[in-house]
């Protein structure tokens, strides 16, 4: 994801848009939108994000104000949330996944855009490079090319003689097809089967999850998606009552009841989303912000849930484990 001052003026961000509490007054609050393909949860927009700029002073509805458009699992709304949030007067965009951040991007070629991604974002032409963006985007990616073997890996210590791993995906999201694609490489190579399917609405949920019993799949593993985890009471409900071990990417589905995760940590996320907020409202170039990748990988699991299921975690996996629920 000219000279700063130069950038600054390119993108339309005055650098005394806001300064932190301990500074002088802002002349203005900073106005900072948020576009997700999911609903937002009850407490508010990355929550964790919010705390870190607290930390570092701001005072929402004093320096800065977020302005929320949510599609609430429906994509084609994306679109025209986008160009909402441009044509509200915000001074920056957050976007949550690929479509997100493709809507954002189609809506502005100047308002600096602040991105999490599932997906390589130079695969995905959202920026020139990791290391120089060279446009209005920049931010985190969370694409970790090893990480669905090493998922794999952790599930099939987990559960003896694994031969089929189900697999719940939006494949309407670019994040969640390359996790897809990640998974059926790895796969390959451990002589694991792989049934994929292909639920982009929570309504699907149900009778992907009796295809997966039909196949005799052993184990789950639920792609990154923002719809998928948004809707996670369901699938982790969905999960126990067909006895299937799942796998997921956010602790945070783990403290709800499911089995097990492994992937970038979320404080570490929200953090450096704070980071990028906090530097372009202070008038860095998104252009001259490189992209970041989370520095560590978290291994959670729930023993209450893997007693429920049947499943012994091996002691390799819990001396490995960041978070042991019992």
């Amino acid at each position: 994801m000219a000279s700063l001052a130069a950038g600054v003026a390119s993108l339309g961000v005055d650098s005394l848009l806001l300064r932190p509490a301990g500074a002088q007054t802002p002349a203005r609050i900073a106005r900072v939108g948020f576009l997700t393909p999911s609903t937002v949860s009850p407490r508010g927009v990355m929550p964790e994000m919010r705390q870190r700029l607290r930390e570092m002073g701001y005072v929402e509805g004093r320096d800065i104000k977020f302005e929320v458009r949510a599609a609430n699992d429906d994509f084609e709304r994306l679109s025209d949330l986008a160009t909402d949030l441009v044509e509200s007067g915000v001074d920056m965009i957050i976007a949550i996944s690929s479509p997100a951040i493709r809507a954002a991007e189609l809506a502005t070629s100047t308002l600096p855009i602040v991105m999490v991604s599932g997906t390589d974002p130079v695969e995905s032409l959202f920026v020139a490079s990791l290391s120089h963006p060279d446009g209005n985007v920049t931010g985190v990616t969370t694409h970790i090319p090893e990480l669905a073997a090493r998922r794999l890996e952790v599930l099939r210590e987990c559960i003896p003689n694994l031969h089929r791993v189900a697999v719940l995906a939006n494949l309407r999201n670019p994040g969640s097809a390359a996790d897809v694609k990640a998974t059926e490489a790895a796969a390959r190579t451990m002589s694991l089967d792989v049934q994929v399917a292909d639920a982009r609405l929570p309504e699907q949920y149900p009778a992907a999850f009796d295809g997966f019993v039909k196949s005799r799949a052993r184990a789950l593993m639920v792609t990154i998606d923002p719809v998928l985890s948004s809707n996670r009471d369901r699938i982790v409900q969905l999960a126990a009552r067909h006895r299937l071990p799942a796998m997921y990417e956010w602790e945070q589905i783990v403290d709800s009841g499911g089995f097990i995760s492994y992937g970038p940590s979320p404080a570490e996320i929200n953090g450096l989303v704070a980071v990028f907020v906090d530097k372009i409202l202070k008038g860095a170039n998104p252009a001259d912000l490189p992209v970041q990748r989370p520095t560590r990988l978290q291994l959670s699991l729930n023993l209450n849930t893997a007693k429920s299921l049947g499943v012994k975690v091996p002691q390799t996996v819990l001396d490995r484990a960041d978070r042991v629920l019992k």
